[in-house]
């Protein structure tokens, strides 16, 4: 009998029904691939707007009327049970994580990938689960925090959205570099984004966010909820406005503040760094893990086959911190 592996299709652009589950003939390794038993998988915001197509501005580049690839999931954890005979970095019964990147199909049984891509060794205390999110709020935030904001202890820091999965880890991470940390979440969120390392927690539905004097250094806005201009009154004289939620709207700030005044509004695609970069960050983060400074935050936990309602749940907007598929 020929081996399969389950995964999910998204036949067109849509709402989460569109997901489709499939069965796949097993895939092979190349000489310099490995073959991956997932054992859990992230279920991510960029994963939703990759199933419904945005921002419109993408599609050429992923495909017109759906993803070009077609599977769902890049996040994911699991064991090597099969390697190429020019791999090197892995073995079978390797423990490992990492990301699929452009090729996606990480909510799924199985996966090919590349030994060179960004794939890590699993460290054994740190769960299947937990190390399936890693390459999404807390490599993201991570990026954008130290290599773009230059985050460095003294700083005032407003992340907006602290409870998501880029907002848990981006406050747990601006407090460990010694900033002081504001962020906003909703009233039932304060309690747990302030045990993050918030210094103060501001409730969005009741409170002016975005005051002019807010002289912060740099505002991350995790969620794409301001734009550069509404944040620049806030910002200090030499602030960075942080988004990863790319938009036309947003594209020309991007483009044109650095050539009136000295406030930024700045803008990185993580994905598309070089793997040997983005392990190499992935290892800073994992020591952070160990020693105690720095941890992925679990929301829910679904089954594969329960992946439409995962993706429901996290298009709903009120998750606290990850979400994954097992």
């Amino acid at each position: 009998m020929t081996a399969t592996r389950t995964a999910w299709h998204i036949p067109r652009y849509g709402r989460p029904e569109t997901l489709t589950p499939v069965t796949l003939s097993m895939a092979q390794p190349g000489p310099r691939e490995v073959l991956i038993r997932i054992h859990a998988s992230a279920v991510t915001r960029a994963d939703g707007m990759m199933r419904k197509g945005e921002p419109l501005f993408a599609r050429p580049f992923l495909g017109l009327r759906r993803p070009r690839n077609g599977l769902s999931g890049t996040g994911l954890s699991g064991e090597v049970i099969a390697v190429g005979d020019k791999v090197r970095r892995f073995a079978p019964g390797d423990m490992v994580f990492g990301e699929a990147g452009m090729h996606f199909g990480a909510n799924a049984s199985h996966i090919c990938l590349d030994e060179d891509g960004v794939l890590m060794p699993k460290p054994e205390a740190l769960s299947h689960q937990d190390a399936a999110v890693l390459c999404d709020g807390v490599l993201t935030s991570w990026h954008y925090l130290r290599s773009l904001g230059q985050v460095k202890g003294g700083d005032r820091i407003l992340i907006l959205g602290g409870a998501g999965s880029l907002g848990s880890a981006a406050v747990q991470i601006a407090a460990d570099l010694g900033a002081e940390v504001t962020a906003t979440c909703s009233a039932r969120n304060t309690r747990f984004v302030r045990s993050l390392g918030a210094a103060r927690v501001i409730d969005y539905t009741s409170e002016e966010v975005l005051q002019s004097g807010g002289d912060y250094d740099v505002i991350f806005d995790t969620l794409g909820v301001a734009s550069f201009s509404a944040a620049k009154p806030a910002l200090a004289e030499t602030g960075r406005y942080l988004c990863p939620v790319l938009t036309l709207g947003r594209l020309p700030a991007i483009m044109l503040s650095g050539l009136v005044g000295q406030k930024r509004a700045l803008f990185a695609a993580v994905g598309l760094e070089k793997p040997q970069r983005l392990r190499a960050m992935l290892s800073e983060i994992l020591t952070r893990i160990d020693q105690d400074r720095l941890a992925p935050v679990m929301d829910r936990i679904y089954p594969l086959s329960d992946l439409v309602e995962a993706h429901a749940y996290v298009e709903a907007g009120h998750k606290r911190g990850n979400v994954v598929v097992v």
